[in-house]
């Protein structure tokens, strides 16, 4: 989605409520290979004669999917040469009725009620029209989580992301810094530290998205993207400013940014995904310093 559009563009559903949880091949500046990892953030270059709907055709996507990351107007802010992030979406398709508001509705499918409003061009301080369907971007229903049957791997009941538990594989992108939210959104934590702040990479890898524009980014504002050897990828968002470009090496422990407030935040901290695999600080309190899992 582009947060400055007026409207949303129409996104396929299933059954007519719950949108497809978008899985895209993971892929490099110069290359695209296919994953079985559904919550893989996928990088694609733009070629000559390329469309997005044929791009999104291509990853299995909606277009609005490539306009919520990208910060995209019209389909004519697509150039040749441009790189495209491609995020996995998912949401909830929702006819108003009475007594929702933006607040019930974000609390009802786990979703931020920011999101609803941009994703559909809504003013906030205006009443929902009864009748009218509206997308909850994120939004999921409340299901009763599946039990892990393999100590190797866990499933959670937050919106994305599962994996191996890869022990002793990532390192603390923030020493010494306190968790201010339990796990959340595609797997992530979030740390709390004053603006500024260095950030770490958790492992060795590549970067492969490196975003310091200053835009809005899907919510993630200012963020970096690493893939790692086990498969894996961590991301890492909200930074004033990011100190690594995409396809540069960077080892563990390496600074690669630093904290910031940029887009989706109510203040500085560093929000901190981990895709393919458990997150290290999935067992970290609130509050509490952790060293990674």
């Amino acid at each position: 989605m582009n947060p400055n559009s007026r409207a949303p563009i129409a996104l396929a559903t299933s059954g007519g409520a719950a949108l497809v949880a978008y899985n895209g091949p993971e892929g490099t500046t110069n290359n695209v290979v296919g994953s079985e990892r559904s919550d893989r953030i996928s990088v694609y270059v733009v070629r000559s004669g390329d469309t997005l709907s044929e791009i999104a055709e291509m990853f299995d996507v909606s277009v609005n999917t490539i306009f919520w990351a990208n910060n995209l107007k019209s389909a004519r802010d697509v150039h040749p040469g441009d790189t495209l992030v491609i995020l996995p979406v998912s949401g909830i398709e929702r006819v108003i009725v009475k007594g929702d508001t933006l607040n019930s509705l974000a609390k009802k499918y786990n979703a931020n009620a920011n999101d609803i409003a941009q994703f559909n061009g809504l003013d906030p301080t205006e009443n929902l029209v009864i009748g009218s369907t509206i997308i909850i971007p994120g939004g999921e229903i409340a299901t009763p989580a599946p039990r892990s049957t393999s100590s190797s791997s866990i499933r959670e009941p937050y919106l994305g992301g599962s994996g191996p538990i890869q022990t002793g594989y990532y390192s603390n992108p923030m020493p010494g810094r306190p968790i201010t939210q339990a796990l959340h959104g595609w797997n992530a934590v979030d740390f709390g530290a004053p603006r500024n702040t260095p950030i770490y990479a958790a492992a060795d890898g590549t970067a492969i998205i490196a975003r310091s524009n200053g835009a809005w980014n899907g919510g993630y504002g200012n963020y970096v993207v690493i893939t790692h050897g086990n498969g894996s990828q961590t991301l890492y968002s909200h930074m004033t400013r990011t100190a690594v470009s995409a396809g540069q090496s960077v080892y563990s422990g390496q600074v690669i940014g630093y904290v910031g407030a940029t887009g989706l935040s109510t203040g500085p901290h560093l929000h901190f995904e981990v895709r393919g695999a458990a997150n290290p600080f999935r067992n970290c309190p609130v509050g509490r310093v952790c060293a990674p899992q």
